[in-house]
């Protein structure tokens, strides 16, 4: 399966490893990362597809408004836990 918009993946490479983010938005071969903690919104993580695993695919509240690119205050109260 193929990672996109809103899905939700597990880190397995780096110092974040085992930590799982929401998918922001794909850039090629980068993913655009954020957990609502150290990697918010406004700031996400830019990672490397190969250092990602599929978690779940994006399905919920906090899926649907990421994916209708709705304000980022309304996803940030999703996204923190």
């Amino acid at each position: 399966m193929d990672i996109a918009r809103s899905n939700i993946v597990k880190s397995i490479a780096g110092r974040d490893a085992g930590s799982l983010f929401f998918v922001l938005a794909t850039e090629g071969d980068f993913l655009l990362l954020a957990d609502g903690r150290r990697r918010r919104v406004e700031n996400p993580k830019r990672k490397r597809r190969k250092h990602v695993e599929l978690v779940q695919e994006g399905g919920g509240p906090a899926a649907d408004k990421i994916r209708s690119s709705e304000k980022k205050s309304q996803i940030v109260s999703f996204v923190k836990p």
